[in-house]
C-alpha cells in the first residue's frame, strides 16, 4: 500500500511502514512541511496513496469537497505515543481495513478504537 505520512508524525512512521513493504513518503521528503492541508490532499489523491495524519482537518475537507479520494488514516490519542508504536497500531490494523481504503474511507485508528466512514462521506 502507498502513503503519504502527514507532518504531525514522525518520518520514522514512514520509514516502518517501508520496512515492512509499504511505499510510505512523509511530506518533509516533498519539502512540503508548510504545504496547505488541501495541496497536502491533492498530492495524496494525485499519487494514490492514503493519508496518514493526526490533523482531523482532513476529515473536514473530504466531507465539504464530498471527495472519494484519498483515503485517509486518523491516527487518534496516539499522538503522545512512540512513532514505533503510531506504526505498530496501524500494521496491526491493516489488514482490517485494507480493502476500504481501496475503495476510498477515513479510519479512524486509535488504541482501543477502529471505525470505517466509506467516501465521500456524507451529511448526517
Amino acid at each position: 500500500m502507498k502513503f503519504l505520512i502527514d507532518n504531525n508524525l514522525s518520518p520514522v512512521v514512514a520509514n516502518l511502514l517501508n520496512q515492512a513493504g509499504h511505499d510510505a513518503v512523509h511530506l518533509r521528503d516533498y519539502g512540503m512541511t508548510a504545504a496547505p492541508d488541501p495541496d497536502v490532499m491533492d498530492r495524496a489523491a494525485t499519487e494514490e496513496r492514503v493519508l496518514v495524519s493526526a490533523d482531523t482537518d482532513f476529515g473536514a475537507l473530504l466531507a465539504q469537497q464530498g471527495a472519494d479520494r484519498p483515503s485517509l488514516v486518523l491516527v487518534r490519542r496516539l499522538s503522545g505515543r512512540r512513532a514505533t508504536e503510531q506504526a505498530a497500531i496501524i500494521l496491526a490494523n491493516l489488514d482490517t481495513v485494507i480493502d476500504d481504503l481501496d475503495a476510498g474511507a477515513v479510519v479512524v485508528l486509535a488504541e482501543d478504537v477502529l471505525r470505517i466512514r466509506r467516501l465521500p462521506l456524507l451529511p448526517r
